[in-house]
């Protein structure tokens, strides 16, 4: 009986994520209107998920033109959700990143070559040992150009690479921002097992790619 309950246990569990994907509330999101957020102060902001939002944090802030990143939960049906509330993968939401950025030094499209260039495309509701559809993989358009950049890389990485790019690509409704402890947290924790063994390691095979878009410091 030991040996059943943890089974029934991942069976309930992927039962709920596959039911947080597919419920009628949540494809109400997918083929919503988007919402175009304004610039402020001249800075634009994207949303992207790719996993641990802790590891994509340290990537973006690592990108010349990049203000600052913030993380937190996007793409899902429920209002306010929590870190507590995402992990269960029935709010739809997935670990999402807002990335604010002066659009006259580093373009949308640069930062979507960037969140394919740091993650592996291929894999599904995760990245590396993170898995769960609040680690899929998302890129949100605010506009039918943003949407037409992202469609059209996807096509021609999976052409390149010849796979299925694993990115769901949604229309932008509404970033909620993670709890405080979840900010900044590689900057605040570098010898967290996670952050050495995970997060740091990911960033440096994205830098190795990507140098020419590298900040001085980085």
């Amino acid at each position: 009986m030991k040996k059943l309950i943890p089974l029934i246990t991942l069976l309930f569990l992927f039962s709920c994520n596959n039911h947080a994907q597919t419920n009628p509330k949540q494809e109400a999101v997918k083929t919503a209107k988007p919402i175009e957020v304004p610039l402020e102060d001249g800075k634009a902001k994207a949303y992207f998920a790719s996993g641990c939002f802790w590891c994509v944090e340290a990537v973006y802030e690592s990108v010349k033109g990049v203000d600052e990143v913030i993380n937190g939960y996007s793409g899902g049906h429920t209002k306010n959700p929590t870190y507590e509330s995402s992990n269960t993968g029935t709010t739809g939401h997935a670990e999402a990143v807002e990335v604010i950025y002066d659009p006259n030094v580093v373009s949308f499209e640069t930062l979507v070559d960037v969140y394919f260039a740091s993650q592996n495309p291929a894999q599904v509701n995760g990245q590396g040992p993170d898995r769960g559809s609040q680690y899929r993989s998302i890129i949100f358009y605010q506009n039918e150009n943003q949407k037409s950049i992202i469609e059209s890389k996807k096509t021609v990485l999976s052409k390149k690479l010849d796979i299925t790019i694993a990115a769901e690509v949604y229309p932008f409704q509404k970033f909620w921002i993670a709890e405080d402890y979840h900010q900044d947290y590689e900057k605040l924790h570098p010898n967290n097992p996670y952050i050495r063994n995970v997060s740091i390691p990911r960033l440096n095979k994205f830098k190795a790619k990507m140098p020419e878009v590298l900040k001085e410091n980085h």
